[in-house]
């Protein structure tokens, strides 16, 4: 890592991690009695950790000038191996919060392991932690190998994934403390939403940079996809975290807007965090990595474009269907609704043109269980886009608001859709980077895809059973017009619904945990394999009818 960095670049590593350890330094001192104090600890730790490590090989010999025809993926290959790692993480914690629903002793008597406190964890180690390491890995991969260019320097996309993973530690940790902003997505605190402004700041100037670098002159659509999730993000992020510090000692902050105001920003931010983390980054994952897998050009490319103009305009309007019976005017819940049936067409688009892509590759469907993971994540994306279309309408959102139902489509989205491709695309990537044949078990590739798709499966119909079943004894009067059923006698019916749904994620789970055995086993055999089979790793100088067409 470090010997790949030139000495310039070694220098300004040095800067950077002294400035992070005095800003740590100051965090710990101005809040010695406060949670800040211990995230200035963290910080302060992890820049001195770091610094030795940069250190200790400071003065190795400067890289060759022959690295630059060669594409530089070792933050990718780091950020897979995080990225699993944060899967098993999440998905753990996840499983403890499903079990604390029908066990609730499970807490042990302990603040830190109450639902409110671990649930954050869960969300976001999975979302953000997981995902967000898998969007930034395939997405140095992806660029590189579409543009024919290679990374514009050795030291951005290791402060981005690093800076990233830190912000995330910090997140996790400060949920477990008590520490939130109460916001959906977006419960770490003011001084952590700094810091990642910065971060994703840094990662969208290496994308501009190093397409203003290429040698492809046709800016493939995988690219449009991940800019889109890079771009919105930020500007999302920066609007709904704006908030005044308690002061600088303590890590509570009082956001800027208020009442309704405040409702509509987070749920602005938090769709459009499903619509363009969630959704644009990882359409950018598939865009490339099943069309590979397959050995077929997409089925339409126009579709394609259509596609991503339709999801980047339409989900912008689409976050207030998330308030409907609320204080929110009633033409602004009208407008969501509206805008929310109108996104099933380019969800529907992205999602028939993948399966589509399929045609005359379903023997391939059938043999490889990678590709497989990545048909059935089309699949479950076209369910879960029909779901949230049909939720929006407020005479079935008068049904399913504040039950299980939400839930279970959330999961049919994140678990479904949003994991599915991401195993499949890391499945597909380790072998490529690695310079491996195959897995180290295609076995137990095998073996997680049917864990992954049993648990998603027992999951999702658990929570749609255990939500309309809520909101029908939420909505039951008896003959004198009063409430049939108290809150208790459906918290009691629930019960088996929980059990079911903490047995579906424990199935998920053991499926995640098959996987990263296998990345990491793949990782240590590498050395019995010289090159893989259909590597795209090209050399950057390498002739434009070479890249592996993808349109």
């Amino acid at each position: 890592m470090v010997a790949s960095l030139t000495m310039s670049e070694r220098r300004m590593a040095v800067v950077i991690l002294v400035a992070l350890a005095l800003c740590g330094l100051t965090m710990a001192a101005a809040g010695r009695a406060d949670p800040l104090g211990v995230h200035g600890f963290i910080a302060l730790v992890v820049s001195i950790g770091l610094a030795f490590f940069v250190m200790s090989a400071f003065y190795s010999p400067a890289p060759d000038a022959e690295r630059l025809t060669r594409y530089y993926d070792d933050p990718t290959k780091v950020g897979i191996v995080l990225a699993m790692a944060w899967a098993v993480i999440g998905m753990f914690v996840g499983v403890w919060v499903a079990a604390l629903l029908a066990w609730p002793d499970l807490t042990f008597d302990a603040a830190w392991a109450s639902f409110g406190r671990l649930r954050p964890v869960h969300t976001s180690g999975v979302i953000f932690g997981f995902g967000g390491n898998a969007l930034i890995a395939t997405s140095f991969h992806v660029l590189q190998r579409t543009s024919r260019a290679r990374l514009p320097d050795q030291l951005s996309p290791w402060f981005v994934l690093i800076g990233y993973n830190l912000f995330c530690v910090v997140g996790a940790s400060g949920y477990l403390l008590g520490v939130t902003q109460s916001k959906e997505y977006a419960e770490p605190e003011w001084y952590a939403d700094i810091w990642l402004t910065i971060v994703w700041v840094v990662y969208f100037f290496i994308y501009i940079r190093t397409l203003a670098r290429r040698k492809e002159p046709h800016i493939y659509v995988a690219n449009w996809y991940y800019m889109a999730f890079i771009l919105v993000v930020a500007v999302l992020h920066i609007v709904n975290n704006l908030a005044v510090p308690v002061s600088f000692g303590h890590a509570k902050s009082y956001s800027l807007y208020s009442g309704v105001q405040d409702a509509m920003t987070q749920w602005w931010y938090g769709h459009n965090a499903v619509a363009f983390f969630l959704t644009a980054g990882f359409l950018g994952m598939m865009y490339y990595y099943l069309p590979k897998r397959a050995d077929r050009p997409i089925f339409s490319y126009r579709l394609s474009i259509i596609s991503f103009w339709g999801i980047t305009f339409m989900y912008m309007w689409a976050g207030s269907h998330h308030l409907h019976y609320t204080a929110l005017p009633q033409w602004v819940q009208t407008l969501g609704m509206t805008f929310s049936l109108v996104l099933l067409v380019p969800s529907w688009a992205s999602a028939g043109n993948a399966l589509a892509t399929l045609n005359g590759a379903w023997h391939k469907v059938r043999d490889d269980a990678t590709l497989r993971f990545m048909m059935v994540a089309a699949v479950f994306y076209g369910l879960a886009t029909f779901e949230g279309s049909f939720m929006a309408i407020r005479a079935v959102n008068s049904l399913s608001h504040y039950t299980d139902w939400t839930v279970g489509h959330v999961h049919a989205g994140a678990l479904g859709w949003v994991a599915m491709i991401s195993f499949g695309s890391i499945y597909a990537l380790v072998p490529w980077m690695w310079k491996r044949k195959a897995m180290y078990s295609p076995g137990l590739v095998e073996v997680h895809f049917w864990l992954a798709l049993s648990g998603t499966i027992v999951y999702v119909f658990s929570m749609w059973n255990s939500g309309i079943i809520q909101g029908l004894m939420w909505r039951t009067y008896n003959e004198n017009g009063t409430l049939a059923y108290s809150f208790l006698d459906t918290v009691v019916a629930m019960h088996p619904y929980y059990i079911a749904r903490t047995f579906g994620g424990l199935l998920f789970l053991a499926g995640a945990c098959v996987g990263f055995f296998n990345v990491v086993m793949t990782i240590r055999s590498a050395h019995a394999e010289a090159a893989a089979e259909g590597d795209p790793d090209l050399p950057v100088s390498a002739p434009a009818g070479a890249f592996p067409a993808a349109e």
